[in-house]
């Protein structure tokens, strides 16, 4: 059986201020009508019913999130303590899938992507699935063909073709997993044809994550066993605190991509983009005539490659105005130069140092 697994415990510090810690992008409507975590369900289609689609976030999340999806059952969204990446996020998730299903496939996906044409999506979360069916102990994950030299995201470098029946996109043998490049080497692995961009979605069996986790990590994976023991039982929360703080945080790639060695890329036929930070929305909204992204009210004078976004109909005016990033919440405004994007995350420090809280 197909279990999804999302991942919604990110605080997304590079969307500041329009995302906060109540109000993380995933909660939002930052590309599209609904917002990113509603986006992600609504994608899943027929894949999975609500009762397989488990989402792990944070504590304070959990209600806002139950709110948002009114149809998964209450035991479908699970709050972390604390933040301890990907690996113990997803280990946890693949000992809970497992208790009723000792078989579980699992899909693993953030809640913070944007990805056009759910049906391709779909399509190839099921070839992927009949991938991992065929052979239990292979790890899927998705490539995506890079149309620009990034260097915000992953590379996967693919092998060789894999035959497999009734596709819907090709599926390569991984022959490397690299880290973010500099904007050199991005380059070189565009020209070089055979490099993806690693979309950090991936389908396997919760068994072999599993294995691979006591293999690579054996004490995150006690420390996880001692918390499912107590799921349900008047003990959780206490347990869950206690051994999931005791966890070394580590991300599922350092933990266990880098070393396996039965991974398979199948190449996205559906167009995707992480939704990282406000450059983002400048290749998701599009550009004017003078390369400005503008959501909201906006005069511009003198004003190019500018992204502006505002609210509650509050009027934004630039003049002389050049690669700049300008953002208006009713609480706090952000003017930031648009080539500095991850020195973002360093206004929120700050503003955790000098104890401005109401404005996280």
């Amino acid at each position: 059986m197909l279990h999804a697994v999302i991942m919604a415990g990110g605080t997304g510090t590079r969307f500041w201020p329009t995302s906060r810690a109540a109000t993380p992008k995933q909660l939002l409507s930052l590309v599209g009508d609904s917002t990113m975590i509603r986006q992600t369900v609504d994608r899943l289609g027929d894949l999975v019913t609500p009762a397989q689609t488990l989402i792990v976030t944070n504590q304070r999340l959990v209600g806002p999130i139950c709110k948002q999806l009114p149809e998964l059952p209450a035991t479908s969204v699970v709050g972390e303590p604390c933040k301890r990446d990907t690996a113990p996020c997803i280990g946890l998730a693949a000992l809970l899938v497992s208790r009723d299903d000792a078989d579980a496939t699992m899909a693993v996906m953030p809640a913070d992507h944007v990805i056009v044409a759910a049906d391709k999506f779909q399509a190839a979360m099921r070839q992927a699935t009949a991938m991992v069916e065929n052979q239990p102990d292979q790890i899927v994950t998705f490539g995506i063909r890079p149309n620009y030299a990034a260097e915000i995201f992953g590379y996967i470098q693919r092998g060789e073709e894999l035959a497999v029946p009734n596709s819907v996109a090709p599926s390569y043998t991984v022959k490397e997993f690299r880290e973010k490049p500099n904007a050199s080497t991005a380059a070189e692995y565009l020209a070089a044809g055979d490099y993806y961009w690693n979309s950090g979605i991936f389908v396997w069996k919760a068994k072999t994550i599993l294995d691979a986790l006591r293999e690579r990590q054996p004490a995150t994976l006690a420390h996880l066993e001692k918390i499912v023991a107590a799921w349900g039982t008047d003990q959780q929360e206490q347990v869950f605190t206690k051994e999931f703080t005791a966890i070394e945080a580590i991300s599922i790639d350092y933990a266990v991509m880098e070393h396996a060695t039965n991974v398979a890329v199948v190449e996205a036929p559906y167009d995707w983009d992480d939704l990282g930070g406000w450059q983002s929305l400048a290749r998701l909204a599009g550009t004017d005539d003078d390369g400005n992204t503008i959501l909201g009210k906006h005069l511009g004078l003198n004003t190019t490659s500018t992204i502006v976004r505002s609210s509650d109909d509050h009027l934004v005016v630039t003049l002389g105005m050049k690669d700049c990033i300008v953002v208006h919440t009713p609480d706090a405004t952000l003017v930031a130069n648009r080539n500095d994007e991850e020195s973002i995350r360093k206004i929120v420090k700050e503003l955790e140092a000098r104890g401005w809280d109401e404005c996280l």
